[in-house]
């Protein structure tokens, strides 16, 4: 069972057509030419059936090691699947699709699941930018001018992240060897993103009643539970 990612990037659930006949032990010659009997059952006039029966079976091709052949073979969905082993029979066959089924649905859960996270996390992503605009507005706005003023955002940047994950962004940048071009935020999970938003959120909140750095410092490192990144 596998994982295809499509031309609009969504995923869909396969299983090749080896694994069906290794599984349902028959040989695989034959279960390429089932398949391609399915797919030339539909007639001419029967467009939309012969695009559907096209779009269940994806067509590639595989090497052995030590051969440069190509060989080919079929990657089909769970309709697809179903489809072909409907008329294979036998005690064994039963298994099997039995077996199959629950693959494939345990795998479509588990997409909806990291689907319904990725969502999530680019909700806290998105939402993690303005928060962190409004840090730096705040800094600008009511730290008053001095040399050091610059240094003000990475002081609390650094100051949120060893609170919250015992590290400053350097030593995350160099755990999650990330590029110069990446920000290290684009690692953290949808929870952690969330609560780097709230104590920034609560920084920028101190900073606007006169709170100082070391008052800030002293606060959240007493009232904030430290949570390491894995």
């Amino acid at each position: 069972m596998v994982k295809i990612e499509g031309k609009k990037g969504e995923k869909w659930l396969a299983v090749s057509s080896r694994q069906v006949a290794e599984d349902f032990e028959k040989e695989h010659f034959n279960v390429l030419r089932d398949i391609e009997n399915l797919i030339k059952k539909t007639t001419s006039d029967q467009q939309n059936s012969k695009l559907r029966t096209a779009q269940m079976f994806y067509k590639t091709s595989y090497k052995i090691d030590g051969n440069l052949r190509n060989y080919p073979e079929y990657l089909m969905d769970r309709d697809g699947f179903s489809l072909l082993v409907m008329g294979f029979t036998g005690s064994e066959a039963l298994k099997w699709k039995l077996k199959y089924i629950e693959a494939f649905n345990t795998m479509e859960e588990t997409l909806k699941r990291i689907y319904e996270e990725r969502k999530q996390w680019e909700i806290e992503r998105a939402k993690g930018i303005v928060v962190r605009h409004i840090l730096t507005d705040t800094i600008k706005n009511m730290l008053p001018e001095s040399p050091n003023k610059k240094f003000a955002y990475p002081n609390y940047t650094n100051l949120v992240y060893k609170v919250l994950f015992g590290k400053s962004a350097n030593d995350l940048r160099q755990e999650f060897k990330t590029q110069k071009c990446e920000s290290v935020r684009d690692y953290f999970t949808a929870d952690e993103l969330a609560e780097v938003e709230n104590l920034e959120r609560l920084s920028a909140g101190l900073i606007n009643l006169g709170w100082g750095y070391t008052e800030i410092k002293n606060f959240l490192e007493t009232n904030v539970n430290r949570k390491m990144i894995a």
